[in-house]
């Protein structure tokens, strides 16, 4: 039986959908400062008022994009509660097919605002399910160790695909398919180790957790 596909988007949720997608590419290519309002609406082929018009303002509508490309990462990456070895495994996939993931992750860490994140209740919260999810493998209740765990997770799978010039340095080319993979082996390989050590001094006491 044939695949059934969505039907195109007509009217503005078509115009809507353009803008996040040429918003999306422009702010992984500038950042949200360096970003355009009319080069966005020009990759749209609509005029730049509809930014305002859909979305507000520059800034909310890259919170727009970021909430679709962290919406997409939850949508393929298994939890890290079922294999936390395999989560930074999937998690490296998902950055490798996606830089413009990677640069959009980096730009926001680096776009100074004052106060809170839009939507950053929810995004705490999807982070403490993630965390608690972590620490019922274990076997444990709950702490902040498991948050100091997930993060550490998504830095392993992060930091080698954000970093590609340090790699270079170091004589890792992974624009080379087979160092990329061996890349991904030590990653994994790193997280099943450090999970099936005992927890450091100041962690709760956990069980070991294997692949």
């Amino acid at each position: 039986m044939p695949k059934q596909t969505d039907p195109p988007l007509t009217g503005a949720a078509a115009t809507r959908a353009a803008l996040l997608a040429a918003a999306r590419a422009e702010f992984a290519e500038h950042g949200v400062a360096g970003a355009r309002v009319d080069r966005i609406a020009a990759r749209a082929g609509v005029n730049k008022e509809r930014i305002y018009g859909y979305f507000g303002n520059k800034e909310k509508l890259f919170d727009a994009v970021m909430e679709i490309a962290l919406d997409e990462v939850a949508e393929v990456v298994a939890s890290p509660g079922d294999d936390p070895v395999e989560y930074v495994g999937g998690m490296f996939d998902v950055y490798l097919r996606r830089p413009d993931l990677v640069r959009l992750l980096m730009w926001e860490s680096l776009h100074h605002r004052d106060g809170s994140l839009p939507e950053q209740r929810w995004r705490e919260e999807r982070c403490r399910v993630k965390a608690d999810e972590i620490a019922a493998r274990l076997g444990r209740e709950p702490s902040r160790a498991d948050a100091r765990l997930l993060l550490t997770l998504k830095g392993l799978a992060l930091l080698p695909l954000a970093l590609p010039r340090l790699a270079e340095l170091m004589g890792l080319g992974l624009d080379d398919p087979e160092e990329l993979a061996a890349m991904r082996d030590h990653v994994t390989a790193f997280a099943r180790a450090a999970l099936a050590a005992p927890p450091a001094s100041g962690d709760a006491a956990g069980g070991s957790v294997g692949s």
